[in-house]
């Protein structure tokens, strides 16, 4: 009875067991669901709510789902012992004591443990997403439940993501000295609306190709006055994240999302940086047929040594069943392609930036979209073509399907590192420039995650030591390997 009067529920609208069991819908598992995930339509932006503490400093979706997004964040805590390990060594001197964090991530069951660690560490977070899809309602609840300010629900428009950009950054009586971004869509806006707060701020740290990219344009263009962290092309993020991340998530979404079955489809992948190449072996494992589309030789010879044709794209389009961007560039898949594609044909992207395919020229009035489920759409021309569009062209990944827990704890556990590095560096150690995450570091993340699988280190002789001209605790590779 106390359930039932607990979640009532809307008559005809929803079964009694959906009523109890109402987070199972209401993020990420809605990808696989022919309605939106939830009933309510009410913009969380016009809602009154409060947490039980009595703080209305937050927008989520329904800050009662707390309970459900504590569970999910409990779940992501067992896989991701590294960085709870982080946590209680340095819970105690407090190295981010001072420190006012404003984050824009994908809101995950997983980034709620790095946030609540760095919260553990000192440090004071605001936070919002980086992707309009990405965020499971149930966990920024539970994060605003614990007093963090967050502003994000899965589904915003445009308008609300630049909103809750501004409602993190703008706030009275607190002003962030420290960025953690996730594509570059908060160092940007901080940088135009408020270059006050921008030149104030002791560093930023950066994970996406594309944000990375944004942060070398301002450096240089000598724009750039603070020092910035480059953690996407630190090891443990680059070989770790982008590689095995996305060879187990690619076919999560795209079988969520559509069930397709990859035995004998003809499947071209636009990029083989990390993130095509775990794409690539997933596919190739299961039977799929698989080309590479490259700008860079070296990356091609690589494709080539791997077994995969490499291919232009335009040559072809018309034969091909899926088609992946890999690339964080922009127009990668055009509307010219778009026409010539086969009835049938998939699209979705693997960049973290919704510029890859021309999503913006399929919206014109000779083409119909048709929602077929959450983060689906039939594209239909004239003729009577569709193509499946994914994630309206954004992350696939983060929007439709999940990524697992343990390989963001390398990435989460580099990105807290990098955050302590930067804000207790001594004044003159970092410029303002871009950099990297030293080798030292990258191979302390490494090693907190080894107890896991219960490996254990051979250790150098002083006699190995001295002919390798190592360290015997490292770092044991020069800064220059690849």
């Amino acid at each position: 009875k106390q359930e039932f009067s607990k979640y009532p529920t809307k008559a005809g609208r929803r079964s009694l067991s959906r009523s109890i069991s109402q987070s199972s819908t209401d993020s990420y598992s809605s990808a696989a669901s022919y309605t939106d995930s939830s009933d309510d339509e009410t913009s969380p932006r016009d809602k009154a709510q409060v947490n039980t503490h009595g703080s209305a400093d937050f927008c989520v979706k329904n800050i009662k789902q707390a309970e459900f997004g504590r569970r999910e964040i409990e779940i992501a805590e067992q896989d991701m012992s590294a960085l709870i390990s982080l946590r209680k060594r340095a819970q105690g001197e407090k190295p981010l004591a001072g420190a006012k964090i404003v984050g824009c991530t994908h809101i995950t069951a997983q980034t709620a443990v790095l946030i609540e660690t760095l919260v553990a560490l000192g440090a004071q977070c605001r936070w919002t997403a980086c992707n309009i899809y990405s965020t499971q309602n149930e966990v920024a609840a539970a994060l605003a439940e614990t007093g963090v300010p967050v502003f994000a629900w899965k589904g915003e428009s445009e308008d609300d993501f630049w909103w809750c950009i501004d409602r993190c950054v703008n706030t009275e009586g607190w002003q962030a000295n420290m960025i953690l971004d996730d594509g570059g869509d908060l160092t940007h806006w901080v940088y135009k609306k408020y270059p006050s707060v921008f030149k104030k701020v002791r560093g930023i740290v950066e994970e996406s190709v594309t944000g990375v990219h944004r942060l070398y344009q301002l450096s240089k263009a000598g724009k750039l006055c603070v020092p910035a962290m480059n953690v996407n092309d630190s090891v443990t993020k680059q070989k770790f994240d982008n590689l095995y991340c996305c060879r187990e998530s690619i076919l999560d979404g795209l079988k969520r999302t559509t069930d397709i079955m990859f035995g004998g489809k003809q499947v071209v992948v636009c990029g083989y940086g990390e993130v095509g190449k775990g794409c690539c072996t997933a596919l190739k494992a299961l039977g799929a047929i698989v080309c590479i589309t490259e700008i860079d030789p070296i990356c091609a010879l690589q494709a080539c040594m791997d077994g995969f044709r490499v291919v232009k794209l335009s040559e072809v389009i018309r034969q091909m069943d899926v088609v992946i961007t890999c690339t964080g560039n922009k127009n990668v898949v055009t509307r010219e392609q778009l026409d010539r594609m086969k009835n049938g044909c998939i699209v979705c992207n693997m960049g973290h930036s919704n510029t890859e395919i021309d999503v913006a020229s399929l919206r014109s009035p000779e083409l119909t979209w048709e929602r077929v489920r959450s983060q689906v759409d039939h594209i239909i021309w004239p003729d009577g073509k569709r193509v499946v569009l994914l994630a309206e062209g954004r992350l696939l990944n983060l929007s439709c399907s999940t990524v697992p827990t343990f390989v963001l704890s390398i990435t989460a556990t580099t990105q807290a590192l990098a955050l302590i590095e930067l804000f207790n560096a001594p004044e003159g150690r970092y410029k303002q420039d871009v950099y990297l995450l030293p080798k030292k570091m990258d191979e302390y993340v490494a090693s907190l995650h080894l107890p896991n699988f219960d490996a254990h280190l051979t250790e150098l002789t002083d006699e190995q030591a001295k002919y390798m001209g190592l360290n015997k605790n490292g770092p044991f590779k020069p800064n220059y390997y690849r």
